[in-house]
């Protein structure tokens, strides 16, 4: 059967004199120089541990040798298990504890070291069916401890093949890798390399060096967190990135966290009119659903996270599991190729997430007539106040409206009347300044009293988990410790 690692030797026999990796030091990488690097740390992999499906960790950060031992992991029948360089130390050895790996490459000389040592080299093939793991990832949920998701190979290939077509990638696409390989980035690896284009690698995700990667290699695609778009369009260079001969850029895709609208409006500005979305989970990788960037300029679907992807259903289903028409708020549902085996090690839980098919994601939403789908909340983060359901994306939504708003995050408290009341948790944009009992009747007159935060916490930054997304347990746990200690 076809393999992920398929769609790389695909390209291979096209085109071997291709570009496949550009700017690895002072040279470009060919797509048959890119094959005898997979094949020779592929072939070490397999000399080091000869059983079919073992697992091997990656610690490194964004290099070239980074992506030859993710793409030898594959090519050697093995199962990745990504590990950030940005977790603390105690964090990799749980995620390495539960996941067993049998190697674990965290140094880039290593990689360097069987790339020599086994030069000229090739893998033995290795027959593995759809439903074998391809990739163990850690869930990174806003709540509760991280989980360590199975994709199989049927996953990874539905994710490549939803990517590629949605956004249509073809062999002038040049991808950035800015954003942790470790991440949602890697999600681009096989379906850039699958229909010939190049990619370049970043390890430092610096405004500066982004700006200069792009002009210097005509980058036409990045998918980035909103941290890292907001760094590019504050940066002082901003202003003369424009859509002319130093902006080549066709897809920048944004995904991990929502973009309040005045935000994509602004990333649009400075970036060009090619702002695209994607929504997926580890559980669903990276495309749920996706917008492509003509669809982002209109104005009614600025807070949409667009349109269910062609590898999934999706639908919105109420708390005894029916499903709900469109316009209802309920949790979205997924079903289809893209979806996960299950936890690891974790059979009551998986019991618990996929039902009938549906992978039941913990998000709170709702699908309009048109098919766009809206994100309103986490289910185990709506907040009921007086007896009312308040969604915590509604009020972000409201409050990112007010011009002096940088970015929020919303999120109930123990209250003795209301049982929980609203709280938010605002950055306020430079050189502005807004009191927190305006932003109260600000969110009052748009959405009414109950739906209005009881507090503002006025606030330097918020916290964030590894991919990048405010984490709105961990802001409330900061600042409730905070009140206590006054």
């Amino acid at each position: 059967m076809l393999q992920p690692i398929d769609r790389f030797y695909s390209s291979i026999a096209r085109n071997p004199g291709a570009i496949a990796v550009a700017g690895v030091g002072d040279r470009d990488i060919t797509y048959a120089e890119l094959a005898r690097a997979v094949g020779a740390v592929a072939a070490g992999l397999q000399n080091r541990d000869s059983a079919a499906g073992s697992r091997v960790g990656i610690c490194l950060a964004n290099s070239y040798e980074h992506l030859v031992a993710l793409l030898a992991t594959y090519a050697a029948g093995k199962v990745w298990v990504p590990l950030s360089a940005r977790y603390a130390a105690a964090e990799r050895a749980a995620m390495i504890a539960a996941t067993r790996p049998s190697v674990v490459i965290d140094d880039a000389a290593a990689v360097r070291t069987m790339m020599a040592d086994w030069d000229g080299k090739a893998p033995a093939r290795v027959e593995r069916d759809a439903e074998d793991a391809q990739i163990i990832k850690f869930s990174g949920g806003t709540t509760g401890i991280p989980k360590a998701v199975v994709q199989s190979q049927r996953c990874v290939s539905a994710q490549a093949d939803g990517l590629r077509d949605f956004f249509e990638f073809d062999s002038n696409d040049v991808n950035l890798i800015a954003a942790p390989l470790t991440h949602g980035a890697s999600c681009f690896v096989l379906p850039i390399l699958e229909v010939g284009g190049r990619h370049v690698l970043v390890e430092n995700a610096k405004p500066e060096t982004v700006f200069d990667t792009i002009e210097a290699h005509r980058v036409t695609t990045i998918y980035a967190p909103p941290t890292l778009l907001y760094s590019l369009i504050e940066h002082p260079r901003a202003p003369a990135f424009t859509r002319g001969k130093n902006n080549s850029l066709l897809h920048v895709i944004y995904s991990a966290a929502p973009m309040p609208p005045q935000r994509i409006r602004d990333c649009q500005r400075i970036l060009g009119p090619v702002i695209e979305t994607a929504y997926g989970q580890v559980e669903a990788p990276q495309i749920i659903s996706a917008m492509r960037a003509d669809e982002l300029l209109i104005e009614e679907n600025l807070l949409s996270v667009g349109r269910p992807s062609p590898v999934v259903s999706v639908g919105i289903v109420n708390e005894s599991g029916e499903l709900l028409p469109s316009g209802e708020v309920g949790e979205i549902v997924v079903s289809g190729p893209l979806v996960m085996n299950g936890y690891l090690d974790r059979p009551e839980e998986t019991a618990r997430t996929i039902v009938d098919g549906w992978l039941h994601t913990g998000d709170i939403g709702t699908l309009d007539d048109r098919g766009y789908l809206f994100i309103r909340g986490r289910l185990r983060e709506v907040i009921n106040t007086g007896g009312f359901k308040v969604y915590p994306a509604d009020v972000e939504a409201s409050l990112a409206q007010h011009r002096a708003v940088e970015e929020c995050a919303v999120f109930g408290v123990p209250d003795k009347k209301w049982g929980e009341a609203v709280n938010a948790a605002v950055v306020v944009r430079a050189e502005m300044s807004v009191t927190a009992e305006q932003l109260i009747a600000w969110v009052k007159s748009e959405l009414g009293s109950v739906k209005a935060p009881k507090r503002v916490w006025l606030v330097d930054h918020l916290e964030r988990n590894a991919a990048g997304k405010v984490s709105r347990s961990a802001v409330r746990a900061r600042l409730m410790s905070a009140a206590v200690k006054r």
